[in-house]
């Protein structure tokens, strides 16, 4: 059975509401805590070429401010890089179910996701 996978951080709010939104409608997740192990490239590579480096990039985040990226200019390829070894500096949580991708806290998307998965009423 094909289930959630919430990519994220622990002490991300945003994280800890997905992981709460499917919980809610036991939907089974398979929670992958970006600091303890980050993301693979194809894994990062297939949210970048749905949604873009710009949408997946938080740029009002504390890591992103700190590391002074408001002001730098960059090539992608060092961003994408910087963002594959910090994922703070990520727009948290990226969510998938199959095909079914979403970033940042999109209920919206969640709850396709949750309602692809669930059993189908008996009639």
């Amino acid at each position: 059975m094909v289930n959630v996978q919430i990519f994220g951080l622990k002490n991300s709010q945003a994280t800890r509401a997905a992981e709460r939104f499917f919980k809610e409608r036991r939907t089974p997740i398979q929670f992958v805590d970006l600091k303890q192990k980050p993301m693979s490239p194809g894994e990062i590579r297939r949210f970048l070429e749905r949604f873009g480096l710009a949408a997946l990039l938080d740029t009002e985040s504390k890591a992103f401010i700190d590391a002074g990226l408001r002001y730098m200019k960059m090539p992608e390829s060092e961003l994408l890089t910087r963002m594959e070894r910090d994922a703070s500096l990520l727009r948290l949580p990226l969510v998938r179910s199959g095909k079914l991708l979403s970033f940042g806290l999109d209920q919206e998307a969640w709850q396709a996701m949750a309602a692809a998965l669930a059993p189908p009423k008996p009639r």
